[in-house]
């Protein structure tokens, strides 16, 4: 399928800028700026720290104030020459260092600090650290999720999800010649990489070389997440990648090949990753926040978000269209009706790419001329995108909004 993008259209707003003294007379800007109090930390921080520890943003900004305070303490004692071997927060707040020798835990303690005679400490653990890790370098050591120094705890900590491969095997039998020193805990979740995508952004299908670009994020009534593209990026329920990690699985699709279609579809987005509520702009005009998906009428000013042509615009062109695609693999041709037209040039792989309008989400990529070439913002062509309103309605969904 041949699918072309477009670049968003940005109005830039002319301000004027009064000088300081007209504003504020004799005062200056200097005197203006300290005479309001910044707060002492980010307003959005505290409250999700208080959220997750379960306090008062009082207590949290507390803690905060405790933790600087007593940071800045074990900071002065180094620069005067004590030899900790490592220090840690507990889990009330309470910074505790390793001391070298019973010297330096009375200093430690004189300053208001905890101090403690580790039988391993922050060095010997580290050295354990990087034997585990060439170890790795040697044979990956698949069903071992993780290794790490927990100086609180005076040990490695190997955390394991399947240890009958030979590679995590053989980590194994490394890990225990270090003795008390390793602590192996089992039955641990696998991980991957979690990414916030933007809308535009490339995407494979299954593990091969054909691509498509990013759509929008919406949700159901519970709350499940689900990109909304074009229906031909997913009409096989596809495994969906980004930078080479599978994050959505295609889920349902309303097109198939040599059949009456409509160009609509939905993956469902794994655990841990997301998309953006910011447009993506291929570095022409930043992000783009998405306010809401009101449809824009015939005429407006169009651009569209795309991995192939990037960032293009121009106008909406007409609503409910009909079209006739070619399939360039020989296959046969699909009618595809209910699709949305454009001046916003684009090209394949810009399918599933996301059209806005000012703020307002409008659609994704779902084809255009055979043989169309894009260079530049505001490069004439033509294409047709999915109406985003007709799939959100169509399937139930929610968008995401920034």
């Amino acid at each position: 399928m041949n699918v072309r993008t477009s670049r968003k259209f940005g109005i830039a707003a002319a301000g004027v800028v009064l000088s300081a003294t007209a504003v504020l007379g004799t005062q200056t800007v200097a005197q203006a700026q300290d005479s309001v109090s910044a707060p002492r930390y980010q307003p959005e921080m505290v409250r999700a720290l208080a959220a997750s520890l379960g306090v008062s943003e009082a207590a949290a900004v507390d803690r905060l104030d405790r933790q600087d305070a007593q940071q800045d303490r074990l900071d002065g004692l180094r620069k005067r020459g004590i030899a900790d071997d490592g220090a840690f927060f507990d889990a009330v707040g309470n910074l505790t260092v390793n001391a070298a020798d019973a010297a330096d835990a009375a200093r430690i303690e004189k300053a208001g600090l905890d101090a403690r005679s580790s039988a391993r400490g922050q060095d010997e653990l580290d050295k354990v650290k990087a034997e585990l890790d060439a170890a790795a370098r040697e044979r990956t050591p698949s069903g071992v999720t993780a290794w790490s120094v927990d100086l609180a705890a005076d040990k490695v900590v190997v955390k394991v999800n399947n240890s009958r491969g030979a590679g995590a095997k053989a980590f194994l039998a490394e890990a225990a010649k270090h003795g008390s020193a390793v602590k192996v805990v089992r039955d641990q979740e696998k991980l991957q990489p979690q990414a916030a995508i933007y809308p535009g952004s490339k995407m494979t299908i299954n593990s091969g070389s054909g691509y498509c670009s990013v759509g929008y994020g919406a949700r159901d009534q519970s709350g499940r997440q689900y990109l909304v593209t074009a229906g031909h990026c997913v009409a096989n329920l596809p495994t969906l990648r980004y930078d080479g990690t599978a994050f959505a699985k295609g889920t349902k699709t309303r097109y198939a090949l040599g059949t009456r279609s409509v160009d609509m579809g939905i993956a469902t987005i794994n655990s841990g990753h997301s998309i953006t509520t910011s447009v993506g702009t291929w570095g022409q005009a930043g992000t783009v926040a998405v306010k809401g998906s009101s449809r824009a009428s015939s005429g407006a000013a169009l651009c569209k978000s795309g991995a192939t042509t990037g960032w293009t615009c121009g106008k909406v062109s007409s609503y409910n269209n009909t079209v006739t695609y070619t399939d360039p693999n020989g296959g046969p041709d699909t009618v595809v009706s209910g699709l949305a037209s454009s001046s916003v040039c684009t090209e394949g792989g810009d399918s599933g790419g996301a059209y806005i309008s000012g703020n307002q989400a409008q659609g994704m990529t779902s084809g255009g001329p055979i043989g169309q070439q894009c260079s530049g913002v505001n490069s004439r062509g033509s294409s047709y995108f999915q109406p985003l309103d007709d799939t959100l309605r169509y399937y139930g969904l929610t968008l995401n909004t920034n």
